[in-house]
């Protein structure tokens, strides 16, 4: 599958300079990243629907995502109310952000630089790709074992940045390794569960909904918190 290949190529590379980039830049190589793997699939014969985003299930996926991000809003609120699970969403990355800042971070930053360009790459393109040659479980599992590999470079602070994890791993090296093990397989069991909506909606937008809304109010119950 040579288009898988190209595909996992594009995404090593972007994957170092989308955590070495910053601001606007950043932004831009998110929406080329995305265009790239599009074009990819294209020239691998495939069409919207294989990445998710044929115009007759765009409805149905707009729903799901309306109802998804509902959902994980009312989560954030509870888990943040209850001092059992507040501690969860507290986070040292939050303490020097303006209101501005955070606007900025959830309205741009986080559906440009974050989800588009994960969720066309995993849940489109590459889903796409290996469910045509393989089959559904093959790019379920294909898909969500990149997706958490691709979360290596961000959790690298991750063990130092959020105080509830620092108390359980704490902040050695050995602390800051099993943060980013917990991450990596945390996030690739995220990837099954976003690419199962993927499958149950046959859209794209479903998935990307509920990444959107689970960064998005993180970050907003973790700035609330300060």
């Amino acid at each position: 599958m040579p288009a898988v290949v190209l595909t996992v190529a594009v995404l090593v590379v972007a994957n170092v300079l989308l955590h070495r980039w910053t601001g606007p830049v950043r932004l831009v190589a998110a929406v080329t990243v995305a265009a790239v793997l599009l074009g990819v699939l294209r020239w691998a014969g495939g069409t919207a629907a294989d990445a998710g985003l044929a115009p007759g299930t765009r409805a149905r996926g707009a729903r799901w995502a309306a109802a998804l991000m509902g959902l994980v809003a009312v989560v954030c609120l509870v888990g943040a109310l209850l001092p059992a699970t507040r501690p969860l969403f507290e986070d040292r990355r939050y303490d020097a952000m303006t209101g501005s800042e955070l606007a900025v971070r959830v309205l741009v930053v986080v559906p440009v630089g974050t989800v588009l360009v994960e969720e066309v790459a995993f849940r489109g393109v590459l889903y796409g790709l290996v469910r045509r040659a393989r089959g559904t479980v093959w790019a379920t599992a294909v898909s969500s074992l990149l997706f958490g590999l691709w979360h290596i470079l961000p959790s690298l602070g991750l063990a130092t940045a959020k105080p509830a994890l620092t108390g359980v791993v704490g902040g050695s090296g050995l602390g800051s390794a099993l943060a980013v093990v917990g991450a990596v397989l945390f996030t690739a069991g995220a990837g099954v569960l976003l690419c199962e909506l993927r499958r149950r909606s046959d859209s794209l937008l479903a998935p990307m909904g509920l990444h959107w809304a689970v960064n998005a109010f993180g970050y907003v119950a973790g700035f609330l918190l300060r």
